[in-house]
């Protein structure tokens, strides 16, 4: 049975009266003492019921706001974590094209150098050519000098053609 102030108050009209019982006055101030005290207690309640509904209302916007917040801190360490590996990828990629290129540079570099070397032995091999023809002819021009000279002298042991020398094959000046 739901028990109000109200009941307690229509109580002591209730209660029969005997001549031992107990003082009538004593037991109307003592229900009306009760009947405050239990009123009060019924408003608290109802002021307590509607601070807890308060109170879980707003427990539930913090208890949203926490799940939001988790799933947003989650989601940031995703995009942290997807950005980490698109960086490291990059970087990756970056390595490998610069590998590449350092590659070709060396690659290139190397092709010149053979290049510029064959191109400086054919160089060598003309010039010492050269030098060969040069000194053959040289050799040509003074034998036909000195048998000038000798003719010019009246030399009897020059009868012939001066002799022109064979070309040297290994001689590199």
């Amino acid at each position: 049975m739901d028990l109000t102030p109200l009941d307690v108050r229509k109580k002591k009209d209730d209660l029969r009266r005997t001549v031992r019982g107990y003082d009538p006055a004593q037991v109307d101030a003592f229900l009306d003492l009760v009947a405050d005290r239990f009123e009060e207690a019924v408003q608290d309640e109802v002021r307590l019921k509607e601070q807890v509904t308060l109170l879980r209302e707003r427990l539930g916007g913090f208890e949203e706001r926490d799940r939001a917040l988790n799933e947003a801190l989650i989601a940031a360490q995703e995009l942290r974590e997807e950005a980490r590996l698109q960086a490291e990828k990059q970087a990756g990629l970056r390595i490998q094209e610069a590998d590449q290129q350092a590659e070709k540079l060396v690659g290139d570099a190397r092709r010149s150098a053979e290049d510029s070397e064959r191109a400086l032995a054919d160089l060598n091999a003309r010039r010492a050519s050269f030098l060969r023809g040069m000194r053959s002819l040289l050799d040509r021009f003074l034998a036909e000098v000195s048998y000038e000279e000798a003719r010019l002298e009246g030399s009897p042991e020059v009868v012939e053609e001066p002799e022109v020398p064979e070309e040297d094959g290994g001689e590199d000046e």
